[in-house]
């Protein structure tokens, strides 16, 4: 007989959802005799501003790869690309569509200049010319991407997950060894959670959008030349639209600001008039805030062994250990980086876990 085992993934946010699927699917395609559960204290349907991935714009941006970090995100990031569109048309109950987006910025780096890091490798990539550029912004392009709606995703992740068998526990975890300790016969487990359990380098970015019901066809991002963003991007089946967007690291401030909100469309409506109704207004649906988990550094994606010691009776157990793999601290590219973070994952974890035939 095999030997059976477990593994269990900590967060069920964007990244917990994509490796809890993409490990499901390698221990189905190998009839291996292991299943998965997602621990979470929060699931899809929930609102909690700890809870960053329904709050998510979830669109894809280019960006020049300088660093050794922005290549190897780039790799995660074309990773996702593919599934998405494999899903897009596989699924579009999903709620992902493929679209223009633009680039605008007011004062643009060198390397967008020169086209440097494979920023023009982009899907459909042209640079714009300046007739078709506001006066104020001195660089533009265009070029292919997806958006999606994090809110249907993210439900239609767990769905799948579910019904393909996946286990769910919810549980405000204390720490990653009562994770392992929850489940019998664990061998891997996942750490999706965002907040990474007492890492010193993660901290929170207090994001502010507003969702709003005028209809928009493209994604839209400009970059200004104080450092701020404005961004359009539309959440398909009638999701409505996202406009963005403010970023305030290190802030843990739970409201929204009713100044903020009337800047960002102020300024969305001046990028982009198009999107206005008849009347020149919004139609604001909420206001939305959320915290982005996010890590100096970049994500943290690497594994480690995590020694525990299992207690009976108020008496020391036997000592043992499984595979901790540490996949956290995205920031705002949660959804640009998923896939490939999964596909990563499951490599980590399938070199330890038993792959043996249930037949």
């Amino acid at each position: 007989m095999n030997e059976s085992f477990q593994i269990v993934v900590v967060g069920a946010g964007i990244l917990g959802l994509t490796a809890a699927l993409e490990l499901q699917e390698r221990l189905t395609s190998k009839k291996s005799c292991g299943s998965i559960t997602i621990i979470a204290a929060e699931f899809p349907g929930d609102e909690s501003i700890n809870y960053a991935s329904p709050w998510a714009g979830a669109h894809s941006r280019i960006v020049p790869c300088m660093t050794a970090r922005q290549v190897r995100d780039r790799k995660l990031e074309q990773v996702t690309w593919d599934v998405f569109r494999a899903e897009s048309k596989t699924y579009p109950e999903a709620g992902i569509e493929f679209m223009d987006a633009f680039d605008y910025l007011e004062d643009p780096p060198e390397e967008y200049v020169k086209l440097q890091g494979g920023y023009s490798e982009a899907e459909g990539f042209r640079l714009l010319e300046q007739d078709e550029l506001q006066p104020n912004i001195k660089f533009g392009s265009k070029y292919r991407a997806w958006c999606l709606n994090p809110v249907v995703y993210c439900a239609f992740l767990l769905r799948r997950f579910v019904v393909r068998g996946g286990k769910v526990m919810r549980l405000r975890l204390a720490s990653l060894d009562e994770a392992a300790n929850l489940v019998p016969d664990v061998r891997v487990v996942v750490n999706c959670s965002g907040i990474g359990f007492g890492d010193p380098e993660v901290f929170p970015i207090k994001g502010q959008t507003c969702l709003v019901s005028n209809p928009c066809d493209k994604t839209i991002t400009q970059q200004n030349k104080d450092g701020s963003w404005t961004f359009i991007i539309p959440r398909p089946l009638e999701g409505g639209t996202i406009i963005g967007g403010t970023k305030e690291p290190h802030n843990w401030s739970e409201t929204t600001s009713r100044e903020k909100r009337i800047h960002l469309l102020t300024q969305a409506a001046k990028m982009y008039p198009a999107i206005l109704n008849a009347n020149s207004q919004f139609n604001v649906i909420r206001d939305i805030v959320g915290r982005r988990p996010e890590r100096k550094g970049g994500l943290r994606l690497s594994s480690e062994p995590l020694h525990l010691s299992t207690a009976h009776n108020g008496k020391s157990g036997h000592h043992r250990s499984v595979t901790l793999i540490h996949a956290y601290g995205a920031g705002g590219a949660g959804y640009e980086l998923c896939w490939g973070v999964a596909q990563e994952v499951a490599e980590m974890a399938l070199e330890v876990a038993p792959l043996r035939s249930s037949l």
